[in-house]
């Protein structure tokens, strides 16, 4: 069985195409936390190149905090920015004649999608009546994935190879100590648990459940490609 790896791209990083050979899905920046539209062609032309199906990966408009502050917005602008950001991203993959599979919020916009209901299910009409076949991907067990499908959206519940988890299911914010991994090891540890027994130990020690149908590993970790080598490596073997 193949387990999904997808990765966060089009970021200026710089080391999109070095992990290209260990990921199955791309959620490409569509210019409002990081990239333009040139950086998407790019994006995309590597995708193709290594057969990667694509995605796009909104965020909150915010390229100085690289979309990782959370903004309140009112419902009917959180609905267009998503909105603005599939029509960007779609115009851009058609010149390539392909269409997104997937949407994936980023950073702040991901984890409002997550913990509010309200933002989630905005999150999602906006995808939904932007395309119904599209997935929309986001964190396993949380608000967006349940919003979504009560609406009639595909999903996909995603986990996280480099990040650490809190008790309640949610990410470890950035600015708390041992919230991204530095170990290899660990990583791959984490991933192989996540898959076969449905859990995660928590940063506390504890043991939740988790579904596992796709794995993130950030393009933008000081050791993302090291890690999506062995992942790719542990769990498609």
């Amino acid at each position: 069985m193949v387990i999904d790896i997808n990765c966060d791209l089009g970021e200026g990083i710089g080391n999109d195409e070095l992990m290209m050979p260990f990921i199955h899905t791309a959620n490409i920046a569509c210019g409002y936390h990081a990239g333009d539209v040139t950086t998407m062609q790019e994006t995309i032309a590597l995708c193709l190149k290594y057969g990667v199906t694509i995605g796009a990966h909104p965020s909150f408009y915010d390229r100085d905090n690289f979309g990782r502050q959370e903004m309140n917005l009112p419902l009917d602008e959180l609905y267009d920015l998503v909105t603005q950001q599939l029509i960007i991203f779609s115009e851009v993959a058609s010149s390539f004649d392909i269409k997104m599979k997937h949407v994936k919020p980023h950073g702040a916009l991901y984890n409002m999608a997550a913990k509010d209901a309200l933002s989630a299910n905005v999150i999602a009409k906006a995808v939904r009546d932007f395309d119904s076949s599209i997935i929309l991907v986001g964190l396993s067990g949380s608000h967006v994935i349940e919003q979504a499908k009560a609406i009639g959206l595909q999903t996909a519940s995603e986990v996280f190879a480099d990040r650490s988890y809190q008790d309640d299911g949610s990410l470890t914010p950035r600015s708390q100590l041992g919230a991204l991994f530095e170990n290899t090891e660990d990583a791959v540890k984490q991933v192989m648990q996540m898959i076969n027994e449905g859990t995660v130990t928590t940063i506390s020690g504890k043991t939740i459940p988790i579904v596992a149908e796709t794995i993130c590993i950030h393009g933008d970790g000081k050791h993302a490609v090291e890690f999506a080598k062995a992942i790719s490596k542990a769990v498609n073997r």
